[in-house]
């Protein structure tokens, strides 16, 4: 279909891995980073990330519009390596978002990354608004990890 189900952005951060995993990490504080994730809490019984545990995102696509709640389902957990989480139910995720870390000089390299899953709707969806949602999408990641790292280098 042309352009990839998918994209990430990186940046440097100057801090060490295992403060950037626990922000990453920590749902409950996506409201202060995301530009469109406003707020988000673990739901049936999860309390932290561990693979299957469960949270819900409230979110405003764009930034505008109408509110909804997306759930989500961790499916990598790779403590100070990788954060992934699948949107959607658990028999049809829709797409995936993750962080993935490595060591850097003293600092820490993130990248934030979604992946859309294949499936013939999501790809006719892309086909005909990947270009735009993919530059909004790149445009929301870069605002978050940049969020994240005033944060973290602020606290150092």
């Amino acid at each position: 279909m042309g352009r990839a189900l998918g994209g990430e952005v990186s940046v440097h951060v100057d801090a060490p891995v295992d403060r950037v995993w626990a922000l990453v990490s920590d749902v409950t504080r996506i409201g202060e980073f995301s530009p469109e994730t406003f707020e988000a809490r673990w739901t049936r019984g999860s309390t932290g990330p561990a693979v299957g545990a469960t949270f819900k995102g409230h979110v405003k696509r764009n930034g505008v519009g109408p509110t909804y709640w997306s759930g989500c389902r961790v499916t990598r957990c790779e403590p100070e390596r990788v954060f992934e989480f699948a949107v959607g139910t658990e028999a049809v995720p829709i797409n995936n978002w993750g962080y993935r870390l490595e060591p850097d000089g003293a600092g820490t390299r993130v990248t934030e990354y979604y992946r859309l899953e294949p499936t013939l709707p999501v790809r006719l969806y892309w086909l005909v608004l990947g270009p735009l949602r993919g530059r909004t999408n790149e445009r929301g990641m870069r605002t978050t990890l940049e969020r994240m790292k005033a944060v973290l280098e602020e606290e150092q």
